[in-house]
């Protein structure tokens, strides 16, 4: 799909690398003016970039803030920033599961205030896409406060689609098994790697181009009736765990 985004103005947080690079590239891609952020700078330079921690709602302010200094408005925000290392519900500390619902929910939730803020005063109004994940849509074992923040966050989305119409749509894209430069390292072997790729019905993860596809169409004149969507890019879902039991 061509999606032409010249004069478009898109924030996109968590933007330094894996599937938020892959949405960076894309977005400028189209021809929109786009500014990423992160809790750290990173390695390499990265145009229209600002330092912040979203869990901080002053912080989350402040992007947007610096997006519309920037470039005078603001169209589209894509919620990227987010994720979590496994951890053992039994063991896991408080602490521990505060930072991961404040990452994953309360930065959405934060950043899509202050966007609504100056959207609803935008003639056109604007569009918010929330990134969401499987885990948010069935057990997350291993990642329950992941799982549970995810499944708040589509929550949260279709609460805003109606709360904020008709200026601004809020559409969630649930994003199944992704492939980035960091893939190998989550799975831990090649052997693991296709054993998961095995389960999946398009027989391949989902690469960040994929998503950036879905976010691209969500933000297109196309999309203008659409609000509180869920966009699954998943390559068909996971199957059911009684199939891999019985199955040779």
């Amino acid at each position: 799909m061509s999606v032409d985004l010249s004069g478009r103005v898109v924030l996109i947080t968590g933007g330094t690398k894996g599937l938020g690079r892959g949405l960076v590239q894309d977005f400028r891609a189209a021809g929109a003016d786009v500014m990423t952020c992160a809790r750290h700078a990173p390695a390499e330079p990265v145009e229209d970039f600002v330092t912040a921690d979203l869990r901080d709602p002053a912080a989350a302010a402040g992007v947007v803030d610096a997006t519309v200094s920037r470039f005078g408005r603001l169209d589209l925000v894509i919620n990227n920033a987010g994720g979590s290392p496994p951890s053992a519900s039994a063991e896991v500390s408080p602490h521990f599961v505060e930072k991961v619902i404040a990452l994953n929910l309360l930065a959405p939730f934060y950043v899509a205030q202050a966007a609504n803020r100056v959207m609803q005063g935008q003639a056109d109004g604007g569009s918010i896409i929330n990134i969401g994940s499987l885990s948010g849509h069935r057990p997350s074992p291993g990642t329950a406060a992941y799982g549970a923040a995810k499944a708040g966050l589509a929550n949260f989305t279709t609460t805003l689609a109606m709360e904020w119409a008709p200026k601004v749509r809020v559409n969630i894209v649930t994003v199944g098994y992704l492939e980035t430069e960091q893939t190998a390292l989550h799975y831990g072997s090649d052997e693991a790697f296709e054993a998961v790729v095995d389960t999946i019905p398009m027989d391949r993860l989902v690469r960040p181009h994929d998503v950036a596809q879905a976010c691209l169409f969500l933000a297109s004149p196309e999309a203008a009736f659409m609000t509180g969507a869920d966009i699954a890019v998943h390559g068909g879902g996971e199957p059911p765990p009684f199939l891999l039991a019985v199955e040779p």
